[in-house]
């Protein structure tokens, strides 16, 4: 572990059989980010100074991301963030999860109820929810397209497809998209896939998919949508703000998957007047 100055740490730690890459800045009340499935902790570059203003901050690599190594054994993310907490000494911490990040803090939330003070859920997945399929038939057939792409080995084309399916979204082109946002998406997801190796799956969650539990949370909730997101995880976001007992929901305009690096200004500004209330 490395300190690089009185409030900020970054470096690795031992979990689970597995290290995690992680940084922490910052005093106060704990903050916690989780990044999604296509990019690394990275993601959240312009939140993790601005938030270190005011909270203890920490964001991380999920096994298998950034510069955490890959799962050899089955594994738990929710039990990763578990002895990650345990090993900073946080006791308590609001959790910010976007995405597959999304999925697992209220994986977590349902899991640890009493060490989760706040939570907001950004063009969050959800387990156990299914979309009818019918629906989104242009969506599922893109989704087909990246897998082949990825069977196949073209890196470039797989690169491209998640750009446009996630960072752009199906109502925008590439033009109309913050190009530095763009571009950082496009170098995290490349990282990963290029170190891409065969992984040990995840562990499901014991007992009903946390589909079935929204009802049991009882801790504040936020769930941000970008409206340029793709129709799935707009309906799994009006399922979470209606589920989950007193949350409430924010949609940012011109902005998809990645929001927090398409408009960071706006999605501080939301998000930190509810942590702060």
């Amino acid at each position: 572990m490395k300190t690089e100055d009185a409030n900020r740490i970054s470096g690795f730690t031992s979990v689970n059989g597995t290290r995690l890459y992680f940084e922490m800045s910052g005093t106060g009340k704990s903050v916690v980010f989780i990044h999604g499935g296509l990019v690394n902790c990275h993601l959240w570059d312009g939140q993790f100074p601005k938030f270190a203003q005011y909270f203890q901050t920490v964001r991380y690599d999920l096994r298998g991301f950034g510069q955490s190594e890959f799962p050899s054994v089955p594994y738990s993310h929710t039990e990763d963030l578990r002895a990650l907490l345990q090993f900073l000494g946080i006791q308590q911490t609001a959790i910010i999860g976007l995405s597959l990040g999304g999925t697992i803090a209220t994986n977590f939330t349902l899991a640890y109820p009493e060490l989760v003070e706040s939570l907001v859920l950004v063009g969050a997945g959800l387990d156990g929810y299914r979309v009818a399929q019918e629906k989104y038939l242009d969506v599922i057939q893109q989704f087909i397209e990246m897998d082949e792409a990825h069977e196949q080995g073209y890196l470039e084309r797989e690169l491209e497809l998640t750009l446009r399916v996630w960072t752009d979204g199906p109502n925008r082109f590439p033009e109309q998209v913050n190009s530095q946002a763009r571009a950082l998406v496009r170098r995290m997801s490349e990282e990963n896939l290029r170190r891409q190796k065969p992984k040990a799956k995840e562990k499901s969650p014991e007992g009903p998919p946390a589909a079935e539990r929204l009802g049991e949370l009882r801790t504040r909730t936020l769930v941000v949508l970008g409206a340029e997101d793709v129709a799935p995880i707009l309906e799994i976001g009006e399922v979470l703000a209606r589920e989950i007992p007193g949350a409430s929901k924010v949609l940012i305009p011109e902005v998809a998957h990645h929001l927090p690096l398409e408009k960071p200004e706006e999605f501080n500004r939301i998000v930190l007047s509810f942590l702060k209330q």
